[in-house]
């Protein structure tokens, strides 16, 4: 398992396709790990250089125990590339890994080819916030089970509940294995972020996808930050809750490998 040391930590990342292709990173959720991607590696690293990784605090990657912050992911990002010698790159991430990449354009304009941002927010509001506080508080009484019964409603839409029940009764094992005081960490991270002022200072082309049906970081945030980065792009994908790199892989994928093609000649 590839690991590279970044600013004092091990970071593990996954980097697959051909060698000489547009570079695409995929930042993950805040329960996400790489394997959480396997619809988007699988289709797209034919086409891109594809590179996956785990944010310190999650996963396979080290967890300090000390305070995260976007900040801090978006500059481990930058040296995570440097490391692979990678100058520039197409940042792409979901949920929380949307919010690093929006920070990681915002402080690394230089890396950033283009900018997808795939249910994501600059700004937390009270009804957000509320929606998931009950995550961090499963998180610090370490209780695997409540994580799910409290999130999952909120991640995925009604249709795909019903069709996956199996998936959904079965990752409470896989919950169990998250690292919760990280997870913590990584709450308070996000509910520091406060960029939609920082937003209008982003002129790369930039993507903002959400899901329809995403009831905690929906169409509302889209537009907050379409309507703040010049000249980007927006798209609702019809049938989508929160967790869309899952249900609507085939959407996905089309939407992230037609930005990339399109803009891999932007300078």
């Amino acid at each position: 398992m590839p690991k590279i040391p970044i600013n004092g930590i091990n970071l593990y990342y996954e980097l697959s396709g051909p060698e000489d292709a547009a570079v695409l990173v995929l930042s993950n959720g805040i329960m996400m790990g790489t394997a959480s991607w396997v619809y988007q590696k699988t289709a797209l690293e034919k086409h891109l250089r594809v590179l996956l990784y785990d944010c310190r605090g999650m996963w396979q990657s080290d967890h300090p125990e000390e305070p995260y912050s976007m900040a801090q992911h978006a500059d481990d990002l930058a040296e995570l590339l440097d490391a692979l010698e990678i100058k520039k790159a197409h940042i792409a991430g979901i949920s929380y890994g949307a919010e690093v990449s929006m920070v990681f354009a915002i402080r690394h304009s230089k890396m950033t080819q283009s900018l997808i941002v795939i249910d994501g927010v600059s700004e937390i509001h009270p009804l957000l916030k509320a929606q998931t506080y009950p995550w961090l508080m499963a998180a610090e009484k370490d209780d695997p089970e409540l994580l799910l019964k409290t999130s999952y409603h909120m991640n995925f839409a009604e249709d795909w509940i019903k069709a996956n029940q199996s998936f959904i009764e079965s990752s409470v094992e896989r919950y169990a294995m998250i690292d919760m005081p990280a997870l913590a960490r990584l709450m308070r991270a996000f509910y520091e972020l406060d960029i939609t002022d920082q937003l209008s200072g982003i002129t790369l082309p930039t993507l903002v996808i959400a899901g329809e049906e995403d009831l905690i970081k929906g169409r509302e945030y889209a537009e907050i930050i379409a309507d703040h980065i010049p000249g980007s792009e927006m798209v609702l994908v019809p049938g989508s809750g929160h967790a869309l790199c899952l249900e609507k892989p085939a959407i996905l994928n089309t939407l992230l490998l037609g930005f990339v093609m399109k803009n891999s000649d932007y300078n």
